[in-house]
């Protein structure tokens, strides 16, 4: 997040100097970049014929089994894609305050990959523009100022795989099929409502603490150590999610709303509060 910090300043006086017609020009070229990161990452989603049945909840620990019984129907297909709106709150660190955004995300469950395109409002007529992916293994991140001054570009890596990676696993609850062993999740007991899931794309392995409820609900995902950039280093960083609200959507049941805290050192960093504003499945 540092990295932002220092960028920003800079960025937004630059991109207010642009004028409108720069700042219209690099709206669309971020959207059809977005495009292609899309098209990229959905062109290899594999078909998915088979569909949801109690059996393959066979061996799961009870809270995981508890889980699926309550989020899948019988006979659902096993989903492809998700497509996943949210509006929200962010805020990059303990002092800075809070901007809204809306973001558009799109999933796929075989390979695992998302794309997150947000509009973050900095000002009434400024905003960031945040492009985070996970396709075909690999991790990236680009962040600008008006959809037009950089002020973050980072692609490649096992760290950003990994931190994309731990994303991914949590953001499953969306498209709560991927979560299945079928999927590539392995699920061990930890206690009567707790379970960890372990996922594996490529070289890259990572794996969360599930905490669910009495009615099978995940409220929480937790790792001790999710890379964290701190001026263009990766820091393992504990790190939690929290879910709330669930709703039954095309015969799955998810959470449409939730929050994002780094544990550091100096206090919780709570720096993502928002929710589900529409869903949809293939």
């Amino acid at each position: 997040m540092k990295r932002w910090q220092r960028n920003v300043l800079g960025a937004t006086a630059a991109a207010i100097g642009g004028g409108a017609a720069v700042v219209s020009a690099g709206s669309t070229t971020w959207h059809q970049a977005t495009a292609r990161a899309v098209a990229r990452l959905t062109r290899n989603a594999a078909a998915m014929d088979e569909r949801f049945t109690p059996e393959r909840l066979d061996g799961l620990p009870g809270p995981v089994r508890r889980y699926f019984e309550y989020a899948l129907t019988p006979g659902r297909p096993l989903i492809r894609t998700a497509r996943v709106t949210h509006a929200g709150q962010f805020r990059t660190g303990l002092e800075a305050g809070w901007m809204r955004f809306h973001s558009v995300q799109v999933f796929t469950a075989h390979p695992p990959g998302f794309v997150w395109d947000a509009r973050i409002r900095m000002a009434p007529l400024l905003s960031i523009r945040v492009r985070d992916s996970y396709v075909n293994g690999a991790g990236g991140m680009l962040g600008s100022i008006a959809s037009v001054v950089p002020v973050v570009d980072v692609q490649g890596g096992p760290e950003l795989a990994a931190g994309a990676l731990h994303r991914y696993l949590a953001e499953a609850v969306w498209l709560p099929t991927a979560l299945l062993p079928s999927s590539g999740v392995r699920w061990d007991a930890v206690d009567d409502s707790t379970a960890r899931a372990t996922m594996t794309d490529g070289e890259t392995s990572v794996w969360l603490d599930f905490r669910f409820d009495a009615e099978g609900r995940i409220v929480q995902v937790f790792t001790p150590a999710r890379f964290r950039d701190v001026n263009g280093t990766g820091v393992p960083t504990p790190w939690t999610g929290r879910f709330h609200d669930w709703v039954q959507v095309d015969g799955v049941r998810i959470p449409t709303r939730g929050e994002v805290d780094w544990l550091l050192p100096e206090g919780t960093l709570t720096y993502w509060r928002g929710r589900v504003t529409s869903v949809s499945y293939d």
